[in-house]
């Protein structure tokens, strides 16, 4: 298992750890800052530092065995191997613009009360997809909804519940294809505080202030209920 320490830490962009398995060009490491394809949030990229080379790290993904986190390196030809020390260095201007953007998608969802059918969690531009029904939404009115609601300052934490809780909370999973994992106890919450509360494993700002001006720039019709809203940062 790779200790995850951007779920503690997330505004980390340095670490230094070991190597513990090598797969050719995936790399696991005893601990790392980098967070894995998952919900919608693409994986973190950076670089490694050992010894005398340097690689990129191209792409992190979760590995075939629970818990497990592997990064993809560049070039394919390293003479890396178990037991290396090495240094992580995030590329944290794309890791804090995809904080910016997931946090935003959370405020969004408290302005649409349908449930979410899909979404793409982007560096500049993200979109979010709801099952709006008979509901109507307006371009203009969500973007003013949602700079207000940036603006405030409201805090952003995590917190946790128990499956159980959860289960007996059916309100609070606002995705209606992808379902919070099961057996694995307690279930990690984002609570965008008097806006939103729901589960979540992605990487998030520690106030919306921080987000920064949003803009709705498209609605558009995926279907005869579903609706696609496009969104972006307006100063990445």
């Amino acid at each position: 298992m790779t200790n995850a320490i951007f779920n503690e830490e997330p505004y980390l962009q340095q670490l230094q750890t070991q190597i513990t398995a090598v797969d050719g060009q995936w790399l696991t490491f005893e601990a790392t800052i980098f967070y894995p394809l998952g919900g919608g949030q693409p994986g973190d990229i950076g670089e490694l530092i050992c010894a005398n080379q340097k690689l990129q790290i191209v792409d992190t993904r979760k590995g075939s065995i629970a818990g497990e986190i592997i990064h993809q390196v560049e070039p394919l030809e390293h003479n890396l191997k178990v037991g290396d020390k090495v240094d992580l260095t995030l590329n944290w201007q794309r890791r804090h613009r995809l904080m910016r953007m997931h946090s935003a998608m959370h405020i969004l969802c408290s302005l649409i009360p349908r449930g979410v059918t899909g979404g793409s969690v982007g560096e500049l531009k993200s979109r979010l997809d709801f099952d709006l029904g008979d509901h109507s939404v307006d371009k203009q009115t969500l973007t003013d909804r949602l700079n207000e609601l940036v603006k405030a300052q409201h805090p952003v934490e995590k917190q946790f519940i128990s499956e159980q809780a959860l289960s007996e909370n059916p309100s609070l999973v606002r995705t209606l294809s992808v379902q919070p994992p099961k057996g694995c106890g307690n279930v990690r919450l984002i609570n965008i505080q008097g806006v939103d509360l729901q589960p979540c494993g992605g990487t998030h700002v520690k106030n919306t202030l921080e987000i920064g001006e949003l803009l709705i720039n498209k609605i558009e019709n995926k279907g005869k209920r579903n609706r696609r809203i496009h969104l972006s940062l307006v100063n990445p």
